[in-house]
């Protein structure tokens, strides 16, 4: 168990923290501050969502040893915040709070809205909200004070919202200072200039990945791969293997079949580009590059990428293996090993099942796009790129769930 350091709202702690003990926890018992509520603890609720380096995050599913060198600001961080000051008193005038349970996530979240959607209307702000639970159904005055304060503003704009949508956008560098001494809670003194700052590792890995995200780190690839973040799976495709084979080098058609992704610029074997996924109301659009080793004598070959989503900087990198099997003459099995490694807020809903269910189907329609294309028909840019539906998704999954039961085979 070792230290971390960690500086939450402006001030430097450094605690003893087991891997396991995720930030709300270790937010409540190592520095008393209660105002983060923990409701389901699996992510769904947001009543324990906080600020980590001014994202909204969930606390309750973000381990506080990852938050190494990160900022935090909980609910009792916002003493001198403009935006707060207002939402906390439109809150008070539309009655927007019943049992106060919900109600720290719900301001971290609805500052967030008032900052990055200054146009929003009614309709967004619902739909912002919508990852926000309140067990007393009160959503109606939430709604309306968060639309006033978005209203306010517009009407007598505040200069230090404007300063706070910058720094919103603004790239980030937190200069973190060990605390030598475990202080006691409440008396722990903020960090002081007599020890060097030391180099934030999340900058510098931030900026590594960006600048060359076709790189995959080994180290990386073997954590993921010790974490069960591998998915092994086939599809079958009705032409021979050498003509499959030959269809597969070419890097622009591939991707073309890969759902959601669209191809920026390529040169040899390295190709960049943008892969959209949409998981039920989540989207997001990892931009980046790959690059294709073949054996050409093995069949085999490895696609090594990595990307990074603008919007939520959730960074991910992986490797795609796949090796071609002849059935028969005129038939050949694709086996696909991936090996994937997410980082950022997004894999905090990396919940493994749903994950490797969501990449199950997205290969078999890439199989299905791949047999399409050999077939003759022709790749447009025009056409619209195939989408993964949730709703589509969680059919497959309990189809596949019944079939299971009744003792058939899972459909690909």
């Amino acid at each position: 168990m070792d230290p971390i350091s960690i500086q939450v709202n402006g001030r430097s702690f450094s605690r003893q923290a087991e891997p396991r003990m995720h930030l709300g926890d270790f937010l409540r018992d190592e520095l008393h501050l209660t105002g983060t509520h923990l409701g389901c603890e699996h992510g769904v609720c947001g009543a324990c969502t906080v600020l980590v380096d001014g994202q909204p995050t969930r606390s309750c599913i973000t381990f506080a040893v990852a938050c190494e060198g990160r900022e935090i600001t909980t609910i009792e961080g916002y003493e001198d915040d403009a935006v707060m000051r207002r939402l906390r008193q439109a809150f008070t005038h539309h009655h927007a709070l019943q049992c106060g349970f919900c109600t720290p996530g719900m301001l971290t979240t609805a500052r967030d809205i008032v900052l990055r959607l200054p146009e929003a209307d009614e309709a967004c702000v619902r739909l912002e909200l919508s990852g926000n639970l309140c067990r007393c159904t009160g959503y109606q005055g939430i709604v309306d004070a968060i639309l006033d304060v978005l209203q306010q503003q517009r009407v007598s704009p505040d200069a230090q919202f404007e300063q706070l949508r910058q720094r919103l956008t603004a790239p980030r560098s937190v200069a973190m200072t060990r605390v030598a001494a475990v202080a006691p809670v409440g008396s722990a003194s903020p960090s002081t200039s007599n020890s060097a700052p030391s180099s934030s590792k999340s900058a510098a890995s931030a900026s590594s990945a960006a600048a060359d995200m076709a790189e995959v780190d080994p180290v990386a690839m073997a954590k993921a791969k010790a974490k069960g973040n591998a998915i092994d799976v086939h599809f079958d495709v009705p032409y021979p293997v050498d003509r499959v084979w030959e269809f597969m080098g070419d890097l622009p058609v591939v991707a073309s079949c890969l759902p959601g992704a669209t191809i920026d610029s390529h040169e040899g074997e390295r190709v960049k580009g943008t892969i959209a996924i949409k998981f039920g109301p989540m989207s997001a659009a990892f931009a980046g590059a790959a690059r294709l080793e073949r054996d050409d004598a093995a069949k085999r070959a490895v696609l090594r990428g990595a990307g990074q989503d603008s919007l939520s900087k959730s960074r991910t990198q992986g490797d795609i293996s796949y090796r071609l099997e002849a059935l028969s003459v005129d038939n050949t099995r694709v086996h696909v090993d991936m090996i994937y490694a997410l980082q950022g807020p997004l894999a905090q809903f990396s919940r493994s099942g749903l994950v490797k269910d969501f990449v199950r189907r997205m290969v078999a329609d890439f199989g299905k796009q791949i047999t399409r294309r050999l077939g003759g028909q022709a790749v447009s840019t025009n056409e619209p790129q195939p989408t993964v539906s949730m709703a589509a998704m969680m059919w497959s999954v309990l189809w596949n769930r019944i079939r299971g039961w009744l003792g058939k085979p899972p459909r690909p």
